[in-house]
């Protein structure tokens, strides 16, 4: 059935965009990993744009909390206790009915994220934590996918367009004959992740709503650039954003290539998408709780920093072996206990993807 062009007809009056434009747009798939913040608000920019099928990766449920920032949802939908990712599949389907949604209720990690990734054109970043970052950034290098990096904490928020570079150092994103736009990967930039409870989290300092919208879109437009096959227009700058201080800082970070040996995009090691590194849950029998632990050494944790964050959720207990605290979330207790080495224990839930959930939200890392 072909597709009425006539609601897209601003957007295709845009240098860069036009009909031609616009059936690319409608050809493509993006896949949305995570559906907070930043995925709802991208999720819902792109739909309007008239990008074709949108696949929509999230663990979680809708709490009262989140609407706030989190755009494609409202109170009925924290009442029925409905799934992000189903959620924005029925919002999406009210706003553009030519937009198909692939709703996906599970938990990202290196098992799947290759299968939810096939036949996409972009990766966009609606995460929560460095792992999954790692893991979406490994797999976007791997199969030559853009990366659209986005995180917002506080008033805080940055964003970058990353266009890896493949096997032979060729790049897939060619301008003209002068070159390519390929740029440095998210692990060129962060070559490792801050030690848990380092990072701070919406849910231990908060975060400012407009903050959120701004990088959510920021890649969101990036994003149509790729998918319109704009590549000259790509951003070659990491954008940084503090709304309360008032600044927009454009950082250079396109040498980061030439002068690293990266890891991941030089070395081709993907040691996330293997699951040598990262996380591991186990669920520990009988006591509906599931351990989780760091494959590599993480060094001692601040206790005083983390307790004085965990207290705002509950009463907390502390030592100098471990933080005990009890943390209410979605309606439901949970015991959050985390040793100095970073591996935790969470009680009052054996499903290892809400056990990774809490402890993004409340340690972080």
């Amino acid at each position: 059935m072909p597709h009425d062009l006539s609601r897209y007809h601003r957007q295709m009056l845009l240098p860069g965009f036009g009909e031609a434009g616009q059936r690319k747009l409608l050809a493509s798939t993006a896949l949305i990993l995570g559906c907070g913040a930043l995925g709802t608000v991208a999720a819902n920019m792109l739909a309007r744009a008239g990008v074709g099928h949108l696949v929509i990766v999230d663990r979680d449920f809708i709490e009262l909390t989140n609407l706030q920032r989190q755009v494609l949802f409202d109170e009925q939908d924290v009442a029925d206790a409905i799934p992000k990712a189903e959620a924005a599949k029925r919002k999406i389907a009210q706003i553009n009915s030519q937009v198909r949604v692939t709703a996906v209720v599970d938990d990202i990690n290196y098992t799947n994220i290759e299968r939810y990734a096939a036949g996409a054109d972009v990766l966009l970043d609606g995460l929560d934590n460095f792992e999954t970052r790692y893991l979406a950034n490994e797999c976007a290098v791997k199969h030559g996918i853009p990366y659209l990096y986005g995180g917002a904490v506080g008033t805080v928020g940055m964003a970058y367009a990353i266009l890896p570079h493949t096997r032979n150092g060729d790049a897939l994103w060619e301008v003209d004959a002068s070159g390519s736009k390929a740029t440095p990967c998210f692990r060129c930039l962060f070559e490792q992740a801050p030690p848990p409870g380092q990072s701070p989290t919406c849910d231990t300092v908060g975060v400012l709503g407009p903050a959120v919208s701004i990088i959510a879109n920021f890649q969101a437009a990036e994003a149509l650039k790729i998918l319109t096959g704009n590549f000259e227009r790509v951003c070659p700058t990491m954008l940084n954003i503090d709304l309360w201080a008032n600044t927009v800082t454009q950082l250079k970070v396109g040498r980061a290539w030439e002068d690293g040996n990266c890891p991941c995009c030089k070395q081709r090691n993907f040691e996330f998408l293997e699951g040598k590194s990262g996380s591991s849950t186990t669920s520990l029998c009988g006591q509906d709780a599931v351990q989780l632990s760091h494959r590599q050494q993480m060094g001692t944790l601040n206790f005083t920093e983390i307790a004085a964050r965990l207290r705002q959720h509950g009463p907390v207990r502390v030592n100098e072996f471990m933080i005990r605290a009890g943390i209410r979330d979605n309606d439901k207790a949970y015991e959050l206990t985390l040793f100095a080495n970073g591996r935790a224990i969470i009680k009052g839930t054996g499903d290892a993807a809400v056990a990774r959930g809490i402890y993004a939200k409340y340690v972080g890392g």
